[in-house]
């Protein structure tokens, strides 16, 4: 795989500074049953990283006395770590808001049967990919057999109350574009994707979120392949919009990888990118205090321009309508 990071870390990417921590991210582990062309954390099956029970209890020991209000866990699929629901339900007990971030391929893995059933009865927001509503698209991007199986996924988070509005269990899901592009308008996307699923599946979701593709990892190595890093990299620089400064996610949340490292957000934690500035010693979530955050300076590289570029990108998706 390439390296992209040599290509990154000069840049004139604005100064950005934090506000009051409100989301921990925190990633399980890289594992994950699936192997997505545009994956920027680079998992799958075969990846061995997870976090331990010890690193999930300083997690939990630092979310329960801070700022934060909302649990982000992630992956890998964040369903494979043997303390997925421990951390879900210690968050849930202190009444945090938690999501997970689904592949949805997962709810039909063996041993995952009660899966849906699980984060319905913790009322867990589920943040699932979905890169078309097609499924030659899909399988074109994530493999054969992925579109089918994600299907069924969402179906069964229906059928437990997901996606209806009247039952406050929010399935929100996400879309990437299938190269070196920018995601279209997330509003008209959102309605089609409403349209063909539920004509196509009979469906429901309740919004779509639109992610531009990070050039990190392994779609940053077959953009390099191709010849087409440093094309996307001007997509992105021409479409940055100031207006969106405010609002990213780095501003008010942090990720914390495996080992319980800290980073300003998922996509550093990739590039090993350590919390705060380029001569920062790495940060532990055990010796990390949340109140000292605000204020701080966030690590800033060429690939920032990802979350910047025409509406914004970030966890949430669009950043501007």
């Amino acid at each position: 795989m390439h390296a992209t990071l040599p290509l990154l870390v000069e840049t004139d990417f604005p100064s950005i500074r934090r506000g009051s921590l409100e989301t921990l991210q925190i990633n399980v582990g890289y594992r994950c049953n699936q192997q997505c062309l545009h994956c920027h954390v680079g998992a799958s099956p075969r990846r061995k990283e997870m976090m331990t029970r010890e690193t999930a209890d300083q997690v939990l020991d630092f979310l329960l006395n801070s700022t934060v209000t909302t649990l982000d866990i992630t992956g890998g699929a964040p369903e494979l770590s043997s303390h997925f629901r421990y951390l879900v339900e210690t968050a849930r007990q202190a009444d945090m808001h938690v999501i997970d971030r689904c592949n949805l391929t997962i709810l039909e893995e063996a041993g995952q049967e009660d899966l849906a059933e699980f984060l319905a009865s913790q009322q867990v927001e589920v943040v699932a990919s979905l890169p078309c509503y097609l499924e030659e698209n899909v399988e074109r991007q994530r493999g054969k057999g992925v579109f089918q199986a994600s299907i069924q996924g969402i179906a069964r988070l229906n059928a437990r109350g997901y996606g209806d509005p009247d039952a406050g269990l929010l399935l929100n899901l996400v879309f990437n574009p299938q190269g070196p592009v920018l995601p279209p308008d997330q509003c008209t996307l959102e309605a089609d994707y409403k349209r063909e699923l539920g004509a196509r599946y009979g469906l429901r979701f309740n919004n779509l979120y639109t992610l531009a593709n990070m050039p990190i990892q392994r779609f940053g190595s077959t953009l390099v392949s191709k010849g087409e890093f440093q094309s996307y990299m001007s997509l992105l620089r021409e479409a940055h919009q100031p207006s969106n400064l405010p609002t990213v996610m780095c501003r008010n949340l942090v990720s914390v990888d495996w080992r319980g490292y800290v980073y300003d957000c998922d996509f550093n934690q990739m590039l090993g990118l350590p919390l705060g500035a380029e001569d920062s010693a790495p940060v532990h979530i055990s010796t990390l205090h949340s109140a000292v955050l605000a204020g701080e300076p966030v690590y800033v590289a060429d690939h920032c321009y990802g979350c910047t570029a025409g509406q914004g990108s970030s966890c949430g998706g669009a950043l501007s309508e």
